[in-house]
Formats: structure tokens, C-alpha cells, sequence
């Protein structure tokens, strides 16, 4: 039985392999912030002083698809460098924005643009038009809906909201699914630099009618979401772009999340970290038969392990499997020792089984 068990525990662990992805040969990295650093969205990038270079993706990783100058870039034209984090527990994707441009376009129908693109769960495929769908019902039963593309103007311009979302459901745009903030000092047309500093939340399922049955994507620590953007100049032509510049090297990465790279949210830095920490979870596998399977999530160098699973026995395995004999609440203990010395993590009364 216990084979069977961890058999079974093995597949609750098991992860998905990753949809096909643009430019397979690039893997970019999502910075984790300490949750007591997490960035505040003022505009200002003090807060991302503590991402490291390697982090920030320039113009030369774009290229244009469009006006068809390839990688063949001009920094006085237009230069970006954008960094992106995120913070282990809460679902949000944080983007750190500057750019500098030789003419800031604010036409309220289009003007110069930050587009981003997200499939954070790679479900993949057209989320924008589905051709098996009448138009307007293709607009509200699937536009967006897996995956999401915000239209970010910069900046908005006076009377303009900050972004348009190009799918059903505007409401993913605004608080508590979003925010933002802008800094910069140049007018309609002038040259300058301006900074963006955002967040957003990726979702699986966002529907048209609103938050109430939607389904926020998982971000989890080591796993690859499916990301990429594009930066839309116009000059003084409101009509035609200076330059479409994207990060899938492929137009079609607003509408279909399969054209979108590979970005993977990176673990805690090990400067913020204790050089040994004791974490774990655990999943009641058989309520009838009260077994519970453990799965140590510690950190750091560590050779050895001791569970106290409350009821008077312990286990020295990495993941156990117990089984209780009595109904009830347990104070469970994991110790984790190695080299640089030991760690333990108390869940109080977490453990319940009847």
C-alpha cells in the first residue's frame, strides 16, 4: 500500500512539460523579490536596485516585424531595458519600464505603446480571434481569455486611461488585479525618458462578466510561463510606425500565446536567504485511512531530516508518508539539519484528519 501511496504522491508532484515556444533557444528570468522588499508602484526604480543586470532585457533583444528592420536598431531613435519580478505567494507579474525616445507620440487613438503578453499557465494557441466563433461571439466567450494582452500607452496623455486591454474583460486593468505609475518630464513630441512600473495578474480563465468565476494563474517558484512584448513608436505620423519592436521576434505575439518565450520565475536570491531554512507541505492522500503525505520544501546544503508527526512517532525520510491512527489536530515538526547547522518549521494544528 505504501508503494501504491507513493506512487501516487509522485504524480501529484509531477509537473506539466512546457508548451512550444518561440525562440527555444532563450530562457529569460523573472527576478523573485524578498517578501518584505516587494517593489512599491511609485514610478521611481530605487526599488529595483537589488535586480541584478543579467535581469534586464534590452532593445537588442528585440526585433522589428513590421517595418521590417530586423534587429538593425537605433538607441537614438528609441531605447528600452525592461525588468521583470515577481514575489512568492502573490500571483502578480512586476514590470520595471524605462525608455528613451526621440519623439513621444500621445494620439489618443494609438501613440507610442508598451504591449504586453501573457499565458502565464502555456495553454498556447490564438487568444485574441477564434474563426469557429461568430465575431461578436468570439469577442466575449474567448477574446483574452486564456491569455491576456495589455495595450500600455506611454504615456497616456491627458484624459486617457493607461492601457487598453484587448479582450473582454477591462476589469483585469484596474484594482486588485492591477496598478501602475509613471515619471517623466517631456510633452506631446518632445524627446525624454520615461519610466513605467506596473503589475498585473495573470489569469487562466478570465471571463467577460467579470472576476466572480475567474481563475488567477499559479506562479510558482522554477516553473516557465509563456511572456513577451512588444514596443510600438510612432513619430509624428499617428498612422505608421517608427518601428515595431517585439521580444518573440514573431507580429503575431499579441494574438496567439504559442508566439511568446520562455520566462522563468527564479527562485529567492541566496543573499536573502538563511544558509539553511526548514519549510514543508503536506497533502491528506486517504482521509478514510487518515494518510498524509509530506513533501520537505527546505533550503540550503541539508543531509538529514527528522519529522515529529505529533502522535508519538517520527520519521528521518525527506518525504514521508504517515498514517495516523487517531482522529485530530496535529502540531507537526520538520528539523532539517547539514553543514552550516539546522533549521525546523512548526505547523500548529495545520494537520487535521478525522
Amino acid at each position: 500500500m505504501i508503494a501504491i501511496l507513493t506512487a501516487l504522491l509522485g504524480c501529484l508532484l509531477w509537473t506539466a512539460p512546457t508548451q512550444a515556444l518561440e525562440r527555444p533557444d532563450k530562457e529569460f528570468k523573472i527576478f523573485q523579490f524578498p517578501a518584505n522588499m516587494i517593489p512599491r508602484i511609485d514610478g521611481q526604480i530605487d526599488d529595483w536596485e537589488m535586480v541584478p543586470a543579467t535581469y534586464i532585457i534590452g532593445t537588442d533583444e528585440l526585433s522589428d516585424t513590421v517595418m521590417d528592420k530586423g534587429t538593425n536598431h537605433d538607441p537614438q531613435d528609441l531605447d528600452v531595458a525592461v525588468r521583470v519580478g515577481w514575489v512568492k505567494g502573490l500571483n502578480r507579474l512586476y514590470f520595471l519600464y524605462e525608455a528613451s525616445d526621440d519623439y513621444w507620440n500621445m494620439y489618443y487613438r494609438r501613440g507610442d505603446i508598451f504591449e504586453i503578453a501573457v499565458d502565464a499557465d502555456l495553454s498556447g494557441g490564438p487568444n485574441i480571434n477564434n474563426s469557429q466563433l461568430e465575431r461578436w461571439d468570439s469577442h466575449f466567450r474567448f477574446k483574452g481569455v486564456h491569455a491576456q494582452n495589455y495595450h500600455i500607452f506611454t504615456p497616456p496623455g491627458e484624459g486617457r486611461d493607461w492601457v487598453f486591454v484587448w479582450g473582454c474583460q477591462p476589469w483585469i486593468s484596474a484594482l486588485p488585479y492591477a496598478n501602475h505609475a509613471y515619471s517623466y518630464n517631456f510633452k506631446e513630441g518632445e524627446s525624454g525618458r520615461l519610466v513605467l512600473e506596473l503589475w498585473i495578474t495573470p489569469f487562466d480563465y478570465a471571463p467577460y462578466e467579470g472576476p466572480e468565476r475567474a481563475v488567477i494563474s499559479q506562479l510558482i517558484e522554477n516553473e516557465i510561463i509563456g511572456l513577451s512584448w512588444s514596443v510600438l513608436d510612432y513619430d509624428e505620423d499617428n498612422q505608421t510606425y517608427e518601428g515595431f519592436w517585439n521580444l518573440s521576434h514573431k507580429t503575431r505575439m499579441d494574438s496567439n500565446a504559442s508566439n511568446l518565450v520562455a520566462f522563468r520565475l527564479m527562485p529567492l536570491a541566496s543573499r536573502f536567504r538563511k544558509e539553511i531554512e526548514a519549510q514543508w507541505s503536506f497533502t491528506v492522500i486517504d482521509m478514510d485511512r487518515r494518510m498524509v503525505a509530506f513533501k520537505d520544501l527546505s533550503y540550503g546544503d541539508i543531509t538529514s531530516w527528522l519529522w515529529d508527526f505529533d502522535d508519538g512517532t517520527t520519521s528521518t525520510e525527506q518525504h514521508p508518508i504517515h498514517q495516523y491512527e487517531k482522529a485530530g489536530q496535529y502540531v507537526v515538526v520538520l528539523t532539517a539539519k547539514g553543514p552550516a547547522g539546522s533549521a525546523r518549521r512548526i505547523k500548529v494544528n495545520e494537520v487535521v484528519v478525522k
